[in-house]
């Protein structure tokens, strides 16, 4: 996708299960993306929208190099959907069925699934300094009300196990713990219903976003509490508002599985 004009930015528009991303390719360009132009990208009235915007990049001793923005100018470490799409985007491109990625997270393994795309999110943080809080504190129960779990995944994650998550005000919930206190770097919030044998209904906030689709860090978050608490095992079905995710805590790490779609190609007049 690389070209020299500065007068515009080339992108691309993907999403997993709704949750969507606009994806800029600065491999071998000089870099053009800064908090300026992801706020104005972000417009869902005035610009694209999106929900993070991913930038890939060269790097040494991995396939390629990603780093996520969110819709505030803020960026995260990590982005599991945006990860898997931009795998599918590199192996179709290159032919290779698997890829190293470089991210805030570290190094990730990507690989495709039949079709669908797997990413290893690496093993969870599960201590309070790593995820982190702002102090020392049970991680399997919070000391906020209704006992969440914290969870990190190169992101912070707070999960609430619910009697139905779809009944939650998520609009009014969602910013009023992304912003507790006990998280100094602001989290990742998530609502959710065990379901059945190792299946979850779950709804997400996310940090410096809002309400999104589906999340594949907060998948991958709420997999790892429901285990940790014994709700489930460690292979389950996530059913999100934009679909299904499939996650499985293996010894290698967090491995999330799904589908992926790349929209469109557009220019972004600098």
């Amino acid at each position: 996708m690389g070209q020299t004009d500065t007068t515009y930015l080339p992108f691309m528009k993907m999403h997993g299960l709704g949750n969507d991303f606009v994806v800029v390719d600065e491999r071998g360009i000089t870099p053009r993306v800064n908090r300026d132009i992801a706020v104005a990208m972000a417009d869902r009235h005035r610009g694209i929208g999106y929900d993070q915007l991913a930038v890939l990049s060269d790097t040494d001793g991995a396939d390629l190099h990603l780093t996520f923005w969110n819709s505030d100018g803020s960026q995260s470490a990590a982005c599991g959907n945006a990860t898997r799409c931009i795998a599918r985007h590199v192996m179709d491109e290159t032919g290779q069925a698997a890829l190293t990625i470089k991210t805030g997270r570290g190094t990730l393994q990507a690989k495709d699934a039949d079709g669908l795309v797997s990413v290893n999110m690496g093993q969870p943080q599960l201590d309070w300094q790593d995820i982190p809080l702002a102090r020392a504190t049970d991680t399997l129960h919070l000391p906020l009300e209704g006992h969440p779990t914290a969870t990190g995944m190169g992101n912070p994650h707070c999960t609430f196990f619910v009697d139905d998550a779809d009944a939650v005000d998520i609009n009014t919930q969602g910013p009023r713990f992304e912003c507790d206190p006990l998280y100094p770097e602001r989290t990742n919030v998530q609502f959710a219903t065990v379901t059945g044998k190792d299946r979850i209904r779950m709804r997400v906030w996310e940090r410096g976003v809002g309400v999104t689709l589906a999340s594949g860090s907060s998948s991958c978050a709420t997999a790892v509490a429901a285990a940790r608490r014994g709700l489930t095992g460690k292979k389950v079905q996530i059913d999100l508002d934009g679909g299904t995710l499939f996650i499985d805590w293996a010894d290698d790490g967090v491995w999330m599985t799904g589908p992926t779609a790349h929209v469109f190609d557009g220019q972004w007049r600098l």
